[in-house]
């Protein structure tokens, strides 16, 4: 059974990754996306956005991270897979799931899911670029518009001989609304012979049993859960095996949001900061209240310096 932390584009990046990771609970993490249209990348494009290639494909905790890849030309994402192995990808995954339309616009992402056949193409071309021993796994949605094609889109994908398959349980067009549609998951999990991991809505040790008992899978992607309870893999972990834990408190969750402020100061331009710290204080608040009141007194402040004041209510 494993915890897989979901790639969000613009949220998971290698600090989000080396903080949740270091709570505990996550078995395997996926990077954001790395774009690729008409070349091989560089290598600097990938340790940019997985610096963990650096530390032998793992987060300082010790978690595996995959790497993941977007685009539609076979040969291209083929090089691209290539290459990010020889840098140390533990397992190239491939994104036929984001519903973003500056993505799809480009033909990447969710669109692809109304062309099987060009994921099978893909899908074939990668897996035989990269090691034999180097896993290479696609993340789809169910579908674009429609679920017509989910099972044709899941079989491509094992045809095309990946080593796994993880389904967000909703349609492009359905976006983030609630509910995920677990059942589907199940009807392609017992179409398929590879390993099907779950994914969409799950929040809490609640939703997880749900989950798994619906989908029929053992392993479960879990993104905007993890950022909204960055402890969650490891609560999860712990009622797994009827032990107890204690929660993170929210004193706790703010020296953690603290040392995300340091960190991504340290990386991105001063002018972003603020955005990254307020992005994940509005995640926050589904699980905490003090997030909300935080996100109120900041949404305004711009300056990094002034942002750390206020998280400790020095800044008023």
């Amino acid at each position: 059974m494993k915890i897989i932390l979901a790639p969000m584009e613009g949220v998971v990046d290698y600090t989000m990754r080396d903080l949740l990771t270091q709570i505990g609970g996550i078995d395997q993490c996926v990077t954001e996306f790395v774009r690729v249209s008409d070349r091989v990348l560089p290598a600097k494009v990938f340790r940019r956005l997985c610096p963990e290639l650096l530390n032998g494909g793992k987060t300082r905790a010790g978690t595996p991270v995959a790497l993941q890849l977007l685009g539609s030309d076979p040969s291209v994402l083929a090089g691209n897979a290539r290459k990010a192995a020889k840098l140390g990808a533990p397992s190239i995954d491939l994104n036929f799931g984001c519903p973003a339309k500056t993505v799809n616009k480009s033909k990447g992402g969710a669109v692809l899911l109304d062309t099987p056949e060009l994921i099978y193409e893909i899908v074939k071309a990668v897996r035989i670029a990269v090691p034999s021993d180097t896993p290479v796994t696609a993340k789809m949605r169910l579908g674009n518009k429609d679920k017509f094609l989910a099972m044709e889109n899941a079989q491509a994908i094992e045809e095309a001989k990946a080593d796994g398959l993880t389904v967000h349980a909703r349609t492009k067009l359905e976006g983030y609304r609630p509910p995920a549609h677990w059942e589907w998951i199940r009807l392609i999990k017992e179409e398929i012979s590879i390993p099907v991991t779950a994914n969409g809505e799950v929040w809490n040790w609640q939703d997880y049993q749900k989950c798994r008992n619906i989908s029929g899978c053992d392993d479960v992607m879990i993104g905007r859960g993890l950022i909204a309870k960055p402890d969650l893999g490891k609560v999860i972990k712990h009622h797994q095996a009827d032990e107890n834990v204690k929660a993170l408190d929210w004193q706790e969750i703010l020296l953690i949001v603290d040392r995300y402020l340091d960190r991504v100061e340290q990386d991105i331009a001063a002018k972003y900061v603020h955005g990254r710290v307020k992005q994940w204080l509005y995640h926050l608040q589904r699980e905490y209240t003090e997030a909300e009141v935080l996100f109120e007194k900041i949404k305004k402040i711009k300056e990094p310096s002034l942002l750390k004041l206020a998280l400790y209510g020095l800044f008023e």
